[in-house]
């Protein structure tokens, strides 16, 4: 006699939690036109963060129903694309490089220490959102390594001395504003 189970892998529509912030509505509003089909989930979140700035964890039920998916696979979309945020953005955001060329020059230990000045790892903003740090990949610019880029503007070769100066400038600005 063998075993037999039954397992129904059918969807099943989970009900969104109501905000009082208006987040899950403007996310409601900005995907009206979009069709419930997983390949356009890409650029629904895409969507959602040029609007806000990030996609709300707030709106993960909201997607994971329009898009007829489950919340786990919503959250699994938005943490593997390096590129969308689950957190508003830092003010103001140093971009680390972490390609070839800066490692083998140092960026990691310019890395360590503008986490240790700003309070906060990579991909994380300071306690107070201020300031931030943000893991990009490279882009050709191996002949300023190690390089870390601010507002589009490339600084480099960077030392950790410089690095360190940098952040303390930024903190400073930050404070004044």
């Amino acid at each position: 006699m063998g075993l037999t189970s039954r397992h129904s892998s059918r969807f099943t529509p989970i009900d969104f939690i109501a905000d009082d912030t208006g987040l899950v509505a403007r996310v409601q509003a900005l995907l009206d036109d979009v069709e419930p089909d997983r390949a356009q989930m890409l650029e629904a979140l895409h969507r959602i963060q040029h609007e806000l700035g990030y996609v709300p964890k707030e709106a993960i039920p909201f997607l994971a129903a329009k898009f007829k998916t489950t919340p786990a696979m919503i959250y699994g979309v938005l943490t593997f694309y390096s590129e969308i945020r689950t957190e508003p953005p830092p003010r103001v955001e140093v971009q680390w490089c972490s390609g070839p060329a800066c490692l083998l020059k140092g960026s990691r230990n310019i890395r360590l220490a503008l986490e240790a000045e700003f309070g906060c790892g990579m991909n994380e903003s300071a306690p107070d959102g201020a300031l931030g740090l943000r893991l990009v990949q490279c882009d050709g610019t191996c002949h300023l390594a190690p390089l870390v880029r601010l507002n589009g503007r490339y600084i480099g070769p960077l030392t950790v001395t410089d690095a360190i100066q940098l952040a303390r400038r930024l903190k400073e600005e930050a404070r004044r504003a």
